[in-house]
């Protein structure tokens, strides 16, 4: 997917409600796009610690304009789902990110 109003769209038809009720948590997701226009911002926040931190931000559910209450865990997962097709860990990232030379290097003290 390709906007964050996308995502909103898929959570209201997935679990009811409108897309504002759901706009906020997918906006989240891809903030990081503002410092790092290119699909390797992802790594910042699509994996399962992306998920965890998402409901320590939003909560455990937030309650949609319908009065119904939705995990933020499904719709994390939902958001990482359309983009990856699969909930990487932050290993998964980590071992296929290169190391520049300039982040290995120390400064004696």
């Amino acid at each position: 997917m390709a906007h964050p109003y996308h995502h909103s769209l898929s959570s209201s038809k997935k679990f009811g409600g409108t897309p504002e009720d759901y706009q906020a948590i997918h906006d989240w997701f891809d903030d990081t796009k503002s410092h790092y226009a290119f699909q390797n911002h992802r790594a910042l926040k699509h994996h399962s610690l992306g998920c965890y931190w998402c409901e320590e931000k939003f909560g455990k559910t937030i309650t949609i304009s319908t009065g119904k209450e939705i995990p933020v865990r499904l719709i994390a997962e939902q958001h990482v789902m359309e983009d990856l097709g699969f909930i990487p860990t932050v290993k998964d990232w980590f071992e296929n990110l290169n190391t520049p030379k300039w982040a290995m290097r120390g400064r004696k003290i």
